[in-house]
């Protein structure tokens, strides 16, 4: 089935026209291999005014350079444990070690750890996903005060989606917030610092709190028959756990707190292994084992699914510079939180000046299909965005796959705030392995996000399911 999605050709139902070129080029066989170079020399015209630091938008293409694994960053509990399940290639992530990838691309790479996430179920070394503990008598307040939901309506036991921004507005993280009890919190983190930064935070305020990352390393078991392997280590209990309800328990006598959350919008649970550094290997073994019957297999974080779920990277997608208005999460700005918290005068104006008609940004995320040849691999670079009638480029994709449920390329990127609507007809400048034609653009069109739906619908979802624009 892998190779199927290698080799098959896709496209929109109705694509534009045929795609674009740049003007003053016409590619050769000769040209090829410098095209992206010559297509980057037309990046200049994308309008980064939003930020302060552009986005590199050179394509250098994938390189032939091979990752240092060296004492400079740190190896998971589990990093071994990858290793001997088949992984061949990493990156880094809260200055740790990410896999990446365990099938190899001869033995279907990504799209067949896809087939496993989708049709059985699959389990994610993400120990990348740091834990920060905040604990003490004010630590309901200290969260409510960096987190623009409110922490106050969050029971003990549950989690949610959150995320913290600067006083700009920007997002600095969008972690899972999980309540473990009155007086704790554990922040599981995307890929920025948080830690320093909230202990920067409380060095002014003087909140009667502990900010500490803690030797705390999840797993996630993701896919449709996840209910039934994590019912086997934890008993039916789990069957009854809510989407991002939280429960105790223990693997081979290890605690651990799980939690019905994920990476992927399909069923899904984390392990969140105490003392992890002491008992990784027996958690892990203990899960393959149980694991055998169900078709359990080892994969990399599915980025494929993600995308089709709507749900952002920090780092890829979105980052400090980014508001919230800018990428589907609007919803996390509250519109009944009384509380203060950071980034709260500017996140309010911004929506004030939206209702107004104004935008006050100039880019704006969409979601998109597009043409081309399956993409069934990570992007090494932004890959550029032109307008409907091709020409100088005016954005860039941030995140592409191939979507076999939808038969056609899907797309993260950011474009001109003037082409957002549904519909818009666009131009991707696909490196050669994709393009349909090598040095000419396929056609896009702009979608709406998600692109498809998950098992659980989230809080946006359900906001807007309830007339809402905002999240509780």
């Amino acid at each position: 089935m892998a190779t199927e999605h290698a080799t098959e050709s896709t496209g929109l139902e109705q694509p534009v026209t045929q795609g674009a070129a740049i003007e003053g080029f016409e590619p050769t066989d000769a040209h090829i291999p410098t095209l992206m170079r010559n297509v980057a020399g037309h990046c200049e015209s994308v309008d980064q005014s939003d930020r302060r630091v552009p986005i590199n938008l050179r394509q250098s293409g994938p390189t032939p350079v091979q990752m240092l694994i060296s004492t400079r960053v740190r190896k998971s509990p589990y990093w071994h444990l990858s290793v001997e399940a088949g992984c061949w290639r990493a990156t880094v992530y809260n200055r740790m070690y990410h896999p990446r990838g365990y099938t190899r691309p001869d033995d279907g790479g990504a799209m067949a750890e896809y087939d496993a996430l989708i049709n059985h179920v699959t389990m994610w070394n993400v120990a990348v996903e740091r834990q920060i503990q905040v604990k003490g008598p004010d630590a309901e307040a200290f969260v409510n005060y960096v987190i623009t939901r409110d922490a106050t309506k969050i029971q003990p036991m549950k989690g949610k989606y959150v995320i913290l921004c600067n006083e700009d507005g920007g997002i600095l993280n969008d972690p899972v917030l999980l309540r473990i009890a009155e007086d704790e919190f554990w922040f599981s983190i995307s890929d920025s610092d948080l830690e320093l930064w909230m202990r920067g935070v409380n060095i002014g305020k003087g909140f009667d709190v502990t900010i500490a990352e803690i030797d705390v390393s999840p797993v996630q078991i993701q896919g449709p028959k996840s209910e039934d392997l994590m019912a086997d280590l934890f008993g039916d209990a789990v069957r009854d756990l809510p989407f991002y309800g939280l429960m105790e328990g223990k693997v081979a006598g290890c605690d651990v707190i799980v939690s019905q959350t994920g990476f992927t919008g399909e069923k899904g649970y984390e392990i969140y292994l105490r003392d992890a550094t002491l008992h990784a290997e027996k958690m892990w073994d203990a899960v393959l084992a149980a694991g055998e019957k169900h078709q359990l297999m080892v994969i990399a974080p599915a980025h494929h699914r993600r995308i089709a779920a709507g749900i952002l990277s920090w780092g890829q997608d979105i980052d400090q510079e980014t508001l919230p208005f800018q990428c589907n999460l609007a919803y996390q700005v509250p519109r009944l939180k009384t509380a203060d918290y950071i980034g709260k005068a500017k996140l309010e104006a911004v929506r004030d000046e939206l209702e107004a008609g104004r935008y006050p940004f100039r880019n704006i995320m969409v979601g998109m299909k597009l043409g081309g040849k399956p993409i069934t691999d990570y992007a090494p670079d932004f890959w550029l965005v032109s307008g409907p009638q091709g020409g100088e480029p005016i954005g860039y994709v941030t995140s592409p796959w191939y979507s076999p449920e939808l038969g056609v390329n899907i797309a993260l990127a950011w474009v001109p705030v003037e082409y957002k609507e549904l519909g818009t007809p666009l131009n991707v400048w696909l490196p050669d392995e994709y393009a349909e034609t090598p040095g000419i653009a396929v056609a896009a069109e702009v979608c709406d996000i998600p692109f498809r739906p998950s098992v659980n619908a989230n809080a946006r979802e359900r906001a807007r399911s309830q007339g809402r624009d905002y999240a509780y």
